[in-house]
């Protein structure tokens, strides 16, 4: 059992050299995830399920929802609401879509949800989520805090293969040409090998950067 004596940062003593280990683990856990990590990880850290229910009872951590739970007292930030989402999926998922789209500054689409894609289903209950499933490659994925987007490219892709209008992705490509997330090119190159209508769509959108 590990102790649940859990604050941020790195003063998250325990009562011996068992208890100290099992702390830094979750704390590298949670620190890799903005603060958040699952039950599961938890435990594979070390960290029963009775020390997890003592640790939301006496404040250390909070539940978030269903088994994902945040160290408490983690500073708050702006890309939370990503951070949070994408540590459900214990990092089987990225920012993509629409929400990727907002990340770079693309556009006006304004998403209601947070848009995910994940090789993984979706767990239930997510009302604020809408996840996509699919398979990206490392060469498809940027870094951003402490979750992974979809490139500016593989978004654009992405958005042409979805029901958006033609405007709007006519606005998400010239956004991202004109601050210089995507090039002409490349968005070409990358379109030409997706289906017709994808590679329609870009290119329509292209043109009208002309």
């Amino acid at each position: 059992m590990c102790a649940t004596r859990l604050t941020y940062p790195g003063a998250m003593a325990g009562s011996g050299p068992e208890n100290a280990a099992t702390l830094a683990a979750i704390s590298v856990v949670a620190a890799a995830q903005g603060g958040y990590l699952t039950a599961r990880q938890a435990a594979r850290a070390g960290c029963d399920g009775a020390a997890i229910r003592a640790g939301l009872n006496r404040g250390a951590l909070v539940r978030v929802h269903g088994n994902l739970i945040r160290v408490a007292n983690w500073p708050i930030g702006p890309l939370d609401e990503y951070a949070k989402w994408c540590a459900l999926f214990e990092g089987a998922a990225v920012v993509s879509h629409q929400s990727a789209a907002e990340l770079y500054g693309l556009g006006r689409l304004r998403p209601r949800f947070v848009h995910l894609t994940s090789a993984r289903p979706a767990p239930a209950g997510l009302g604020q989520v809408a996840v996509r499933r699919g398979h990206l490659t490392a060469a498809e994925v940027a870094l951003v805090g402490t979750f992974g987007v979809t490139t500016p490219v593989r978004t654009i892709l992405d958005l042409a293969d979805t029901g958006i209008s033609q405007h709007a992705l006519d606005e998400v490509v010239g956004d991202a040409l004109a601050i210089g997330r995507v090039e002409q090119v490349q968005l070409a190159t990358a379109a030409a090998e997706r289906p017709a209508p994808v590679a329609a769509r870009v290119a329509a959108a292209l043109a009208e950067t002309c």
